[in-house]
């Protein structure tokens, strides 16, 4: 062993602010490049040959297929990037109003049903009433 051992005072500040740093930009170059690819999976008006190609670009040289891309196609990635949230608020929308449907009027028009299933002699009027009761209580 060489007998030194490194303690935290032994770290300087301005080293400490480097090593945060690289970090930071690390970890921010990484988001970018996640982003990039999938701006790249994304976009409807590219085909797959041409999304193939931007991602072989990507794996093979990052830092300057990142920097092409942003130059390229950079403008309208926060355009594709709104118009997938706002496609997702439509769907959820949808899916709201779809499962908040007003259940008296499912009621009533189940109850319109089974009077007109009585009314063709379907039903009896005790099939009729335990069908009612079930709808309604």
């Amino acid at each position: 062993m060489d007998g030194s051992v490194y303690l935290a005072y032994d770290y300087p500040v301005l080293g400490a602010f480097w090593t945060v740093m690289w970090i930071f930009l690390w970890v921010m170059w990484l988001i970018l490049l996640f982003r990039v690819v999938v701006d790249v999976f994304r976009d409807h008006e590219m085909s797959g040959w041409v999304k193939a190609l931007w991602l072989l670009f990507l794996i093979l040289i990052p830092f300057l297929g990142v920097l092409v891309y942003v130059i390229v196609r950079g403008r309208n990635m926060g355009k594709r990037e709104v118009q997938h949230a706002q496609e997702r608020q439509d769907a959820f929308n949808a899916y709201i109003r779809e499962t908040a449907k007003d259940p008296g009027r499912a009621g009533a028009d189940d109850l319109v049903k089974l009077s007109e299933l009585k009314a063709r002699g379907d039903l009896s009027e005790e099939e009729f009433q335990r069908a009612k009761q079930k709808l309604l209580g």
